[in-house]
């Protein structure tokens, strides 16, 4: 270990002093209110991606939605055995605490996560070679056969079609959740799907009755 500063933290340090001058400053009254708490309407489940950041996106001030980042931008089924489930703990706080009106779950081009789960070359990795890789991604096994049937394990055709499917399994696993099917059956909770091609930037929402992706105008 050493205290000597890092060219990857001298970065970060800067980039903290812009925010200090352009994003704190000039927004005093706005963090002022979140000191009492915070009240997001949004809950955005993305992936840890570095070039997928829902608040540059979207475009939004702080305090506007609740985010999960996770390999894949994938939600686990509803489970109650003993462990950490810490997605699932996030999804609880959001909707039986935050109360939020919509879940967003956005899955994105080139996602290395879905491109693991489509040709499993970490199978049979062992835990930090990548084995917690394949394991997580194992949530797309069944998605998966459809897509290698029909387009193969390689190419970005492949992989496009696993990343959309990825979007898919996320939101049925949300609907395995009792307090989240209770919501949207009653009206209180909405479940989106979204997928932000890093290629052309252009952000792509599912109409969840045909199936299908279409940009956003």
């Amino acid at each position: 270990m050493t205290d000597t500063p890092s060219p990857e933290l001298d970065h970060l340090i800067t980039g903290y002093r812009r925010f200090r001058h352009h994003g704190w400053t000039p927004r005093l009254e706005r963090w002022k209110e979140l000191r009492e708490g915070q009240e997001p309407q949004v809950m955005i489940i993305a992936c840890s991606d570095s070039r997928v950041d829902p608040a540059e996106i979207f475009d939004t001030d702080p305090g506007e939605m609740f985010v999960v980042r996770n390999v894949a931008a994938m939600v686990p089924p509803f489970e109650t055995n003993p462990g950490h489930h810490g997605v699932s703990a996030a999804l609880e706080f959001a909707v039986q605490v935050l109360k939020v009106k919509e879940i967003v779950v956005m899955g994105h081009g080139m996602c290395g996560g879905c491109k693991a789960a489509l040709t499993q070359d970490l199978k049979d990795a062992e835990p930090g070679e990548g084995g917690f890789i394949s394991n997580w991604m194992s949530l797309l096994d069944e998605a998966r056969k459809p897509v290698a049937a029909q387009y193969g394990t390689h190419g970005r055709e492949a992989e496009r079609a696993m990343e959309l499917e990825g979007v898919k399994v996320s939101l049925a696993n949300l609907r395995t959740f009792p307090c989240i099917r209770r919501k949207e059956r009653d009206g209180e909770l909405r479940l989106r799907g979204a997928f932000f091609a890093i290629s052309d930037g252009q952000l792509h929402l599912l109409d969840e009755a045909t199936g299908e992706f279409a940009p956003v105008s």
